[in-house]
């Protein structure tokens, strides 16, 4: 009687699906009864008020799905050795027509009486007991989360074989329900350990307005976002996208625009099966040849697999709960359908005749056709029905089933075909205790619910082999998950985790780092070097300052320290100018000695007397002074090189300018002259206070604003010079040098005409203009320089100033004591006054 009915069952099936039927109801009675909820229909037709109409596109699978339960129940109650003697169980299953009203009518049917399930007469009794104590389903999360909640009015226990929402999870809100299949909570850290795995640093999210595809993606973005790989879109379909009208259409094409300009290395689609059909048949359709990572919900879709043209679409992973076969189903539905395809029932489509006499290659095409309604060029081979027994949903399923015997079995107490409680009256509250306390194996699956009532089970991963050369794809298993544990992967695939074509990561070299390509696009990167005093160790990690001290490699992979650059003292132009600075010294030296020797001899006299000595001395200093613009400056020859050699020049020609007044007072015969001027021939006094002067000013120079050391930071060095200070007071410094040497100029100018028999005039003359020519120069040439040789163009400057007053006005008087001692005494003097005032027609009196 049970065969007849399958065979009924089998050919009802195949004629609903030419059309649009009611939901499909299978009822066999028992001691104790499951329902079940299966959407054995992919949609329902309503009005435009909303009134369910029919239900509509049978699935095949769902069906075979729905026989898993009917055989292991079948199998538990016909055992030789009974699990639970005594006792038959039943079910009662409902097609869902996968829409949430069906269920929850479906799920109110199952209580019996779906007006006392409402409510109660009074709002505070306890609702009645219904006959079904536990329920298997739904499928979809979506309609779980409806059917749970109407279940947990009755405390009776749901046990979902498809339902993966980490929403179910919540227990305060869905304290009936338990499933069999992993939570999507581990499903979504399993599809970031693929992306790890396969070093893909740019992903696509398309989830779906529904409780599994909308907390899916969510939770997808968060994990990604963490590890800092780049989401570059995420698209939630709308929930009526499946419905493929106007706006699906509008919802395709904007996916698709994403997708073809996307650069994301692999495209998620966690969504249900239907949406999926409508985004592959696109993907087909514009070549898109990606990389697609599907959810539980369609990786083992034998309609999306056997789409032709497939490879095209491109590659796709998968991952499904941890696959097993139900043992002795597949060889029960083979022998079930062997015993009815002689007969010919009169239900039999029309537009699918049987197949006979029908070759091999035309079976394997019936087999593959079996979901093209509008072919009616193919008939049907009911053999092939055996193809469509999937691993997954139907072992979840048969486990379902183990779960609730298992826990009628502790119930009951039963041991060894007896059990101690003979009554088998028992609420359902009870047995869903039992449920939560289940530990048992079932054919090396182990089977046990965490307190969110999630089982511990992983999951299967797997990919789409379109490279054979049948039309479809061949689904293989390459690897596997454990909650919480890495993936492992076949060598095959283990070995070739390179990066997709569309990657646009790149692995930089060392001193480069990854930056965004474009602005729009948030993904792709592309190295750029790093620039001049910043490093990157590689990797493209983001380029960092070497700081102020140093200086980034030729690689810019790492950092030098900056080289300190100063004068050296084997520099050619120090050593030049060393050169030069020891002969004045060595001259300067000299020149001491030879007018300390002749001190009393009228050319000493002529020069100053005790002044020139002061004059040498001064000269001396600022000879010695030089020697601190050489070498490595330091603090303290910063700040006094400066100031200590205006001091002393300023001393040096104070000299001067002192002994040129004692020249012009000597031979000054205008009385009105000869007052003011004798009245300024005081030589300690003028070179008191004309030094004084500078003295003062140089004080105040360092005690505001001194010349300090300055460490210049260039690209490559560190440029050890003095800065000036204040430059208002350098400028001081150098203009009233620049001063009292004009003003000696002029008075040298002006004693020219004078009978000065050894020239100082003169000689004082080119000293001075010498000087003004030398900083005139120096001056702007100091302030545009910059280098190490600025400090080298100062003491060139010092140099030349004084020996332009050692050459010009103290070398030449040496010569005369040396060479030309004839003139060195008095007679000379007066002999040459006398003839320079004859030749002026003067009078000279003759002593």
């Amino acid at each position: 009687m049970f065969l007849l009915w399958l065979f009924g069952s089998v050919m009802s099936v195949f004629h609903l699906s030419s059309g649009e039927s009611v939901p499909v109801h299978t009822y066999s009675s028992g001691d104790i009864i499951i329902g079940g909820l299966f959407p054995m229909h992919a949609k329902t037709n309503k009005s435009t008020a909303g009134e369910w109409i029919s239900c509509r596109e049978y699935d095949l699978q769902m069906f075979l799905r729905t026989h898993v339960m009917i055989y292991a129940i079948r199998e538990i109650n016909q055992r030789t050795q009974r699990v639970l003697p005594n006792i038959t169980l039943g079910y009662d299953i409902y097609d869902t027509c996968s829409d949430v009203s069906v269920a929850i009518r479906a799920t109110l049917q199952l209580l019996n009486n779906p007006q006392s399930c409402l409510l109660p007469a009074r709002i505070h009794s306890a609702l009645p007991e219904p006959q079904i104590k536990a329920v298997i389903g739904e499928r979809s999360s979506e309609t779980s989360i409806a059917v749970a909640r109407v279940l947990a009015l009755t405390s009776v226990a749901q046990i979902s074989y498809g339902s993966t929402s980490e929403v179910l999870s919540r227990k305060l809100k869905f304290p009936t329900f338990l499933r069999t299949i992993p939570s999507d909570e581990y499903q979504t850290k399993a599809i970031v350990e693929l992306v790890k795995r396969f070093n893909w640093k740019s992903v696509a999210v398309v989830g779906s307005d529904d409780e599994y595809g909308k907390y899916g993606s969510d939770r997808l973005v968060d994990h990604f976002r963490k590890l800092e790989i780049c989401i570059e879109f995420t698209e939630i379909l709308p929930s009526h996208f499946s419905m493929n009208d106007s706006d699906t259409f509008n919802c395709l094409a904007n996916l698709s625009k994403s997708i073809n300009k996307s650069t994301a290395e692999a495209i998620i689609l966690f969504t249900r099966q239907s949406n999926v059909e409508i985004i592959i048949e696109r993907a087909i359709e514009r070549k898109f040849n990606r990389t697609w990572i599907a959810s539980d919900a369609w990786s083992t879709s034998k309609k999306i697999s056997e789409m032709q043209n497939l490879k095209l679409a491109g590659k796709v992973f998968g991952f499904i709960s941890k696959r097993n076969e139900v043992p002795g189903f597949k060889d029960y539905i083979l022998s079930l359908l062997s015993r009815t395809t002689n007969a010919t029932p009169e239900e039999y489509p029309t537009q699918y005749p049987l197949c006979t006499n029908q070759s091999e290659e035309s079976k394997e095409n019936n087999c593959q056709l079996t979901n093209h309604q509008d072919n009616s060029n193919h008939c049907l081979d009911l053999r092939c029905l055996a193809n469509y027994i999937d691993q997954d949903e139907s072992y979840n399923i048969y486990l379902a089933v183990q779960v609730i015997v298992e826990a009628l079995r502790r119930l009951f107490k039963c041991e060894n075909q007896q059990c101690e409680r003979r009554n088998t009256s028992f609420t359902a509250a009870e047995l869903l205790m039992e449920i939560q306390k289940v530990n048992f194996t079932v054919n090396s699956t182990h089977i046990y619910f965490n307190d969110k009532g999630d089982p511990y089970l992983g999951y299967d991963i797997l990919y789409w082999n379109t490279s054979e050369p049948t039309q479809h794809a061949h689904i293989t298993t390459i690897g596997e998950y454990s909650p919480n544990k890495e993936i492992t992967l076949s060598n095959e695939f283990d070995e070739n985790t390179n990066v997709t074509i569309y990657n646009c990561y790149k692995t930089c070299e060392p001193g480069q780092q990854l930056k965004h390509k474009e602005k729009n696009n948030m993904c792709c990167k592309i190295c750029f070097p790093c620039a001049e005093g910043e490093f990157s160790p590689g990797g493209g990690e983001a380029c960092q300052s070497c700081g102020k001290k140093k200086h980034s490699a030729p690689l810019r992979d790492s950092c030098l320290n900056k080289t300190l650059e100063f004068l050296l003292w084997t520099d050619p132009f120090i050593i030049i100018l060393s050169a030069f600075n020891v002969f004045g010294i060595i001259v300067t030296i000299v020149l001491t000695i030879l007018f300390t020797i002749y001190r009393s001899t009228p050319i000493v006299k002529s020069v100053g007397g005790y002044l020139c000595f002061l004059e040498l001395f001064s000269l001396l200093t600022c000879f010695c002074l030089a020697f601190s613009f050489m070498g490595r400056p330091t603090k303290n020859s910063c700040m006094l090189g400066l100031p200590l050699f205006g001091i002393t020049f300023s001393l040096c020609i104070s000299c001067i300018l002192a002994n040129l007044l004692q020249i012009l007072v000597g031979f000054s015969f205008d009385l009105k002259k000869d007052s003011w001027l004798r009245k300024l021939n005081r030589p300690l006094a003028v070179v008191s206070i004309v030094a004084g002067i500078q003295l003062g000013l140089c004080v105040a120079w360092v005690y505001n604003k001194h010349p300090f050391l300055q460490h210049d930071i260039r690209t490559k060095i560190i440029l050890l010079q003095c800065h000036q200070g204040s430059t208002e007071f350098f400028l001081a410094m150098l203009g009233y040098n620049a001063l009292l040497a004009f003003i000696c100029f002029l008075f040298a100018f002006n004693g020219k005409q004078l009978p000065d028999l050894y020239k100082n005039a003169t000689l004082v003359s080119i000293s001075m203009l010498l000087f003004l020519i030398i900083w005139i120069i120096f001056i702007p040439i100091y302030i545009n320089l910059s280098g190490k040789y600025k400090r080298a163009i100062e003491c060139a400057a010092i140099l030349i100033s004084s020996y332009s007053i050692l050459g010009c006005h103290l070398a030449p008087k040496c010569y005369i004591m040396v060479c030309r001692k004839e003139l060195n005494n008095e007679n000379a003097i007066t002999e040459y006054i006398r003839k320079h005032y004859e030749e002026k027609n003067m009078v000279v009196v003759k002593s």
